[in-house]
């Protein structure tokens, strides 16, 4: 799990790591900074080690993530917090605004009618609240609302934890990037304005608004379209055979209770026959699980779409949104 357990002591896991380091570092940051619960001690999590994973180049598909010693079938793999997450707007009153958790008992801010499932919760978040609550954001939700935006409401939590300095502005910079159309960047350049207005109105320093850019918000979103994840709650679902047909019922059902991007997660790449997945219980901490037996050195995938869809849609939909044509074994086959 990512060494970020308490938002209010966390610092930016990249903040000192520079974009030419090589991919060796980034497989060492990454192993000394996660652990796993395996199947066999998953009822007790003070007994946890570093995951069998490690972070390498492909041979076609840039990074990937390599298992380093066989992983059964249904092992958890390791879990991962987000470097940032929002619940969607429909769900702002009715998910904890930190973990995205389903309220039962909710602690409502008295700034925006926000939530919190917690007072542990609520003290964490205060590394963007107390940032964003100075500032009148309707006129921003209103346009991510008539323009069915949610990625914006992720640029917008980052540059708050920014400017309170428990992150670093290039927090996202070694993820990969989406290619932008012009009509992309224009569309970004309304969010990116309001963006600034708030903060300006709320009488935020231009020091603490240094590296809000158009260039570092173009950046920002380029990152997140490309890596941002759905959070599908699967409640007390946890059988590894059933989380594919859990998460093609919670697409078809538009279940997405916020999004979120991971740092680890963030690195496999896909395959249309998955040997993981990710799946969430009941808060944004992703869980990644082994759908099969994996063997030491395999590469491990998942799944970015509804897996069940047929092959023209696959390949259409990857394209349209992630930039590059699959040629897993399955789409190679036609199915």
């Amino acid at each position: 799990m990512f060494q970020l357990v308490r938002y209010g002591r966390w610092k930016s896991p990249l903040k000192n790591l520079k974009k030419s380091q090589s991919n060796l570092l980034l497989g060492f940051y990454i192993s000394s900074t996660t652990t796993t619960t395996t199947a066999h001690n998953e009822s007790n999590p003070s007994r946890s080690s570093p995951p069998p994973i490690r972070v390498s180049l492909t041979e076609s598909a840039g990074r990937g993530v390599f298992a380093t010693r066989a992983i059964g079938a249904g092992e958890l793999i390791h879990t991962a917090k987000p470097i940032v997450s929002h619940p969607s707007l429909s769900s702002t009153t009715s998910v904890c605004y930190l973990c995205l958790k389903s309220l039962r008992n909710r602690i409502t801010s008295e700034a925006q009618c926000v939530s919190f499932c917690s007072q542990e919760c609520e003290e964490q978040s205060m590394v963007f609240y107390e940032v964003e609550k100075q500032a009148d954001w309707s006129a921003y939700r209103e346009y991510c609302c008539t323009q069915g935006l949610k990625y914006p409401l992720l640029a917008k939590r980052l540059a708050c934890m920014v400017m309170s300095g428990v992150a670093n502005a290039e927090s996202l910079d070694i993820l990969q990037p989406a290619i932008l159309s012009p009509e992309m960047i224009l569309q970004m350049e309304k969010e990116f304005t309001l963006l600034r207005s708030a903060f300006k109105e709320a009488n935020v320093t231009d020091e603490q608004m240094a590296f809000l850019t158009k260039q570092w918000y173009v950046g920002v979103l380029a990152r997140i379209r490309i890596n941002a994840f759905r959070i599908e709650l699967a409640g007390g679902l946890y059988d590894y055979q059933d989380l594919l047909s859990s998460a093609a019922a919670l697409v078809e059902a538009e279940a997405a209770i916020g999004n979120a991007v991971y740092m680890l997660p963030s690195f496999y790449n896909h395959d249309c026959d998955p040997n993981a997945h990710i799946v969430w219980i009941e808060n944004s901490d992703a869980r990644v699980k082994a759908l099969r037996d994996i063997e030491a050195d395999e590469e491990l995938r998942i799944c970015y779409i509804d897996a069940s869809m047929d092959h023209d849609a696959r390949q259409t939909l990857l394209y349209e949104g992630f930039g590059f044509r699959c040629q897993c074994l399955r789409c190679l086959s036609g199915d």
